[in-house]
């Protein structure tokens, strides 16, 4: 089986010839290939080749055109302040106080922002790769790309002082998180993962997850089943064990946990669902090969009678994570016996 094969049988919790590996490496891409991560995530071209460096260094089932969080708040008119080694910050939000929400457009991919050269990524990878392995891309939920525009203190103002408003703005969210993941889909990449970190019951309580978010996000993943992404990918990274229930009914189909949530309950949260995750990311700058390798081995072991498990980090890989960590994840699949599909 090949990458994409391996993924999509999970998927459906059939059988795999082992557990797809899903190694979570965006700016650790540019560190090993040499590349300041700066020019990383403003150059869709050289993005694609670190990631294809990454992936032959590597060989796991998934690469990804993505470049961090701030994608589509600056091509809704943020300003970011750029820096040659570390990701861009926000400088000023978009709808700071003397902007009106009514004063924000939707996107053009095609045109605004680094939109393009997200795009550029996504054709160059699956170009490559073809059908082989997996090419993500990546949007924004609608909550974290309102926290993107107004800032997070600022965003939960808006949402208990006026609530229609904020709602508004949610759905506005949704608007510019379909057209950017249509777009990327029509680049290139298989899906366009959803990394939705407000989302998560460390920023707002799984109440308002169930009224505010999880509608938009359905809508979103529907837009995305229609416009052919061969699955929905919610990734939402700290606490979730209250809203993982709710996953199956927004149309998820492959959902990240993090280190946080134990194997079992998200086990027994999806039990028809696919689950990635969930090795601590900082394990992969401060532990050690052999410490990696045996965490990878017991999460195997653990969903190795159901399937539908794909082996992951719970969020991204850092930039400055040591390269032999993510062989030992990586390499920890090999030789293994086959994945056994339910029932």
């Amino acid at each position: 089986m090949n990458g994409v094969e391996r993924i999509l049988a999970a998927m459906s919790l059939d059988a795999t010839d082992r557990a797809p590996v899903i190694a979570q490496v965006f700016g650790h891409a540019a560190v090993v290939a040499g590349v300041p991560l700066g020019r990383y995530v403003q150059d869709g071209a050289t993005l694609a080749r670190c990631q294809l460096e990454a992936l032959e260094r590597y060989g796991y089932d998934a690469v990804f055109a993505l470049m961090d969080a701030t994608v589509e708040t600056e091509a809704m008119g943020s300003v970011l302040d750029y820096r040659t080694n570390s990701y861009p910050t926000v400088k000023s939000y978009a709808l700071e106080s003397e902007r009106g929400t009514d004063d924000l457009i939707l996107p053009d991919p095609k045109r605004d922002g680094r939109m393009p050269e997200i795009l550029k990524a996504a054709q160059i990878l699956r170009e490559k790769v073809k059908d082989s392995t997996l090419v993500v891309g990546c949007v924004l939920g609608p909550l974290t790309l309102v926290v993107q525009l107004l800032g997070a203190e600022s965003a939960l103002y808006l949402a208990i002082d006026d609530p229609e408003k904020f709602a508004s703005l949610l759905d506005l969210a949704a608007d510019a998180v379909i057209g950017f993941g249509e777009a990327q889909m029509v680049a290139g990449t298989h899906l366009p993962m959803v990394f939705d970190p407000s989302a998560s019951e460390d920023f707002v309580p799984h109440q308002f997850f169930r009224e505010m978010e999880a509608p938009r996000l359905k809508r979103v993943f529907e837009a995305f089943r229609k416009a052919g992404a061969c699955g929905n990918w919610l990734h939402i990274a700290g606490p979730v064990e209250h809203i993982l229930p709710l996953y199956g009914e927004i149309g998820v189909n492959i959902a990240n946990f993090d280190y946080c949530v134990a194997p079992v309950r998200a086990r027994e949260a999806l039990p028809q669902l696919c689950l990635e995750g969930n090795i601590k990311s900082l394990d992969f700058v401060d532990s050690s090969p052999g410490a990696i390798a045996a965490q990878s081995g017991q999460l195997m072991d653990f969903f190795e009678d159901r399937g539908g498990f794909i082996l992951s980090s719970g969020c991204e890989i850092p930039p400055e994570s040591r390269p032999e960590n993510v062989v030992a994840m990586v390499s920890s699949t090999v030789g293994r016996r086959p994945v056994r599909c339910r029932g």
